[in-house]
Formats: C-alpha cells, structure tokens, sequence
C-alpha cells in the first residue's frame, strides 16, 4: 500500500506494508533519531509528533499516518537546541539512549504548557525510561531553562 507523509516539513511516499509500524518507516526513510528499546510500547525512545501530538511510533501503524504530519527530532533541532544544553548540564544524559525521546515529550509539553510545574514535566516525561540517570536531572534541566527564559538570559 502506498502512504504519503508530510515528515519533517517533506512531502515523503513509501509503499508500506499492512503491518509495517511507524517506527519502521521512519527508519527506513533515515530518522535515525527514533530508537527502539522495547517493542512494547514501554520506553518512550521511539516518540515522534504525530500532527503535533507525541505518540510511540513501534505503536502505530504506518498507515494511521498516512496523509498526515510527521515529525522527528531530525526536523525539530533548531526547537531542541534551546533546551538540551540544560538537560546536558545537569547530567541527564550520560549515555544519552533515551534523550531523543526526552526531547520530543519535552518539546510537546512546552508547546502544549509553556510555564508547567516540576510535577508537570515529571508527569509528562513519565512514559520516557531512563535507566543511567534516573528523572531528577532531565526535570532539573527543563526548570534550569524555563528560570533562564523567565530572567530574560535567553
């Protein structure tokens, strides 16, 4: 069957199995960012925007995104790059596996609730495993970047 995607601002045609997940797709397009821990729809690694909305893509179909936006980290570095150095910098990513995934659950929060409380970016990066350094860094990071935009340091 053949799909159409609009992936990182790119019209892209695949021809894709009934059974091909959006993972799979994406990698075989290149989206080299999108890592599989699991296969279970347990770890968060593979989160890309589905028409803005984080969603695991070994979940779902590649044809549930036909005619829709994809997006990948790939095409969404210039908004990572504002917070990562702050993640980086409180020791969140040590082996740095799990960051692609980090990054697209935190640039859904901020665009969905740009000032969250610490139990909000905890409860929004639940869905994420991080198996080096634990929740406390990547939390400590994205506050360490809301207090700079709030102080104008940014």
């Amino acid at each position: 069957m053949e799909i159409t995607i609009l992936l990182n601002g790119k019209k892209r045609t695949a021809e894709v199995r009934a059974d091909t997940v959006l993972f799979d797709l994406l990698r075989d397009l290149g989206c080299a960012s999108v890592k599989c821990g699991c296969e279970t729809s347990a770890c968060g690694l593979c989160t890309v925007l589905l028409d803005d909305k984080p969603v695991l893509s070994c979940s779902v179909l590649a044809v549930r995104a036909d005619g829709r936006k994809v997006d990948t980290l790939e095409g969404l570095q210039d908004e990572a790059s504002a917070f990562v150095g702050f993640i980086a910098d409180q020791g969140a990513e040590q082996c740095g596996f799990c960051n692609p995934g980090f990054v697209m659950n935190t640039i859904a929060l901020l665009r969905e609730n740009p000032d969250p409380t610490d139990d909000e970016i905890r409860q929004y990066l639940a869905g994420n495993l991080c198996r080096c350094s634990g929740y406390e860094g990547q939390t400590r990071g994205i506050r360490a970047f809301l207090n700079a935009k709030k102080e104008g340091r940014l």
